[in-house]
């Protein structure tokens, strides 16, 4: 049973996609909506569900009018209390992000700093790790999960591979500070690596993500990430997934898939990335 917050978070992520028309070829679903769609309910008791949508935007394919700020307003968004964060209906928040390789400014800011006339601090924020997304991605026709509600449109959908490098990326960030770890991120990368029916196609993505110009350091960077944070059952990584499923699963089951699954893709990627690389 789809929940009720995810349903409403679907049609917030629509009045998105259409308010930003002119600009929907520069725009990448990433985040939960876009591990659902690869991954479905990947046989957890934990049923998919999110509170809101994530955008990746792409720089250099934004449409010069309107204003990635106007078409947010005109369709009937406010800004919310950080850059690329939008409000719309009931509060559903749609996060705008730019790959921070692909920002101007300094690094320090968390506004992406992008060309007029998307240059508003507001537009969208920096975000490490979605440069995979701008790689590998496919073409999909996201619809509504609401009845009568009838839209649907066609938009970049990240990839299994680059949605795990997100992910772990975004994890491994901030293992420094735990208030800000969501244990369903963990969940995520667990219900991608038992989504993909063998690690042959998801390893040939990640191999070409890390041969991608855009993409090799973020790649390199969370596979190596991933065999640290997934090394043992007591990890990072096997935790938050146990934590996020203690209500309905077996902790104890959900950390060793983690960690076995883990072990699987990484022996597939084997010689990729030197494990002391980025020690």
């Amino acid at each position: 049973m789809i929940s009720p917050e995810y349903v409403q978070a679907r049609t917030v992520l629509l009045d998105a996609l259409e308010g930003l028309g002119a600009h929907r070829d520069a725009l990448v679903l990433v985040g939960a909506q876009a591990v659902y769609l690869h991954s479905g309910s990947a046989d957890f008791a934990t049923a998919p569900t999110t509170t809101d949508a994530d955008l990746a935007l792409i720089p250099g394919k934004l449409a010069h009018e309107p204003s990635v700020v106007d078409a947010m307003r005109a369709a009937g968004f406010v800004p919310g209390n950080q850059p690329g964060s939008w409000l719309g209906r009931g509060g559903i928040a749609v996060d705008l992000m730019a790959p921070e390789r692909l920002c101007g400014g300094s690094p320090k800011h968390r506004s992406a700093r992008l060309q007029p006339p998307h240059d508003d601090k507001l537009t969208a924020r920096r975000t490490a790790g979605l440069e995979a997304a701008v790689v590998d991605n496919d073409v999909r026709v996201v619809a509504a999960l609401d009845a009568v509600d009838l839209r649907s449109f066609e938009i970049k959908v990240a990839g299994p591979g680059a949605l795990v490098v997100s992910k772990v990326i975004k994890i491994a960030e901030r293992r420094e500070q735990p208030h800000r770890l969501k244990p369903k991120d963990a969940l995520d990368v667990l219900r991608l690596l038992r989504a993909v029916p063998d690690f042959t196609g998801l390893a040939q993505r990640l191999r070409g993500l890390a041969s991608n110009e855009l993409s090799r350091a973020v790649t390199e960077k969370a596979l190596v990430e991933l065999r640290e944070l997934a090394a043992e059952t007591d990890d990072l990584l096997p935790s938050l997934a146990a934590e996020a499923e203690s209500v309905f699963g077996d902790p104890d089951q959900i950390k060793l898939s983690m960690v076995l699954l883990a072990d699987d893709l990484l022996r597939e990627l084997d010689g990729l990335v030197p494990a002391e690389r980025f020690e």
